[in-house]
């Protein structure tokens, strides 16, 4: 598979285990301390690192690491668009299209090198 796709889907899953390490006990251990929070947290984010270190190993082939960081914030927002509307149930505004908007120029700029 090609190195830019791999990387890619490879980034989504880890990104979906990590939106859900970091935003889902908002929702599921709110009353609950932080430390139990903290911990599983924790533990979801192992299978996310699970995903990220090889995407970022086959990634850093074909991209520079600036690439990789602007490919995973495109993706991040991606998946936690959906995640906070449909999951956490908060309201989509306005201001994630100027986020997404600025990202795309991000993305733009840090990949000129390669669209030329």
């Amino acid at each position: 598979m090609n190195p830019y796709w791999m990387t890619g889907l490879l980034l989504v899953c880890s990104n979906v285990f990590m939106t859900f390490a970091w935003y889902a006990h908002l929702k599921n251990l709110a009353q609950k301390p932080w430390l139990i929070a903290a911990l599983l947290s924790w533990g979801i984010a192992l299978f996310e690192y699970m995903f990220q270190v090889p995407a970022n190993r086959i990634g850093h082939s074909v991209m520079s690491v600036g690439q990789l960081k602007i490919m995973q914030e495109v993706i991040t927002l991606m998946v936690f668009v959906p995640f906070s509307v449909f999951y956490l149930k908060e309201k989509l505004t306005l201001d994630y299209l100027w986020a997404g908007l600025c990202i795309l120029g991000a993305v733009f700029f840090i990949f000129r090198s390669k669209l030329a």
